[in-house]
């Protein structure tokens, strides 16, 4: 299958479902014959930016390192799905500038809905007080304004999100929608 490379940004609170639809993207986007590459931002923070911590520098650095690599890949023909919370509108439209072919997918869950699926037990340790500047507890989450695609993890099935992503990418000519 024919494609442009593009960097398809999922943004969400912890347990919005960002890590599951990317999964499910990269299998409907292998079956089209499509090559995507994910950065994942939990798998991104034990390799490239091992050593930041959770101060809005450190997000923010490691948001940029994750948009370096995606421009280098969306460059050169990549679909490249990116999923990380990256809180901040700021840094997220930045990346976006430097990037150009990027469409932006707000995974929306509310947060009692992120707090019921915390697999890792991450919310109860930031409300215990553990775990300091938690996206969501102690540290804000800046929804997108204006999204190419809006998730409501809530509310919709999984193929539901999918298929959303996936018109998106056909009908911004991303991908052909054979």
């Amino acid at each position: 299958m024919e494609h442009r490379g593009v960097t398809v940004w999922l943004t969400g609170l912890s347990g919005a479902g960002k890590t599951t639809i990317t999964k499910a993207l990269e299998e409907k986007l292998n079956a089209k014959g499509c090559k995507p590459e994910v950065l994942d931002g939990d798998i991104v923070r034990q390799n490239l930016t091992k050593g930041l911590g959770f101060s809005k520098e450190d997000r923010d650095e490691n948001i940029r390192r994750i948009g370096f690599v995606a421009h280098l890949l969306t460059r050169n023909g990549v679909i490249v799905l990116v999923s990380a919370i990256s809180p901040y509108r700021e840094i997220r439209e930045e990346v976006r500038q430097r990037i150009g072919d990027f469409v932006e997918v707000y995974v929306n869950a509310p947060l009692k809905v992120c707090e019921g699926r915390d697999v890792k037990g991450l919310y109860k340790r930031a409300r215990d007080g553990e775990i300091k500047n938690f996206t969501g507890i102690d540290d804000p989450y800046e929804p997108p304004l204006n999204p190419e695609v809006e998730c409501r993890t809530d509310q919709e099935e999984l193929s539901e999100s999918v298929d959303k992503v996936l018109k998106k990418l056909e009908e911004l000519n991303y991908i052909s929608s054979t």
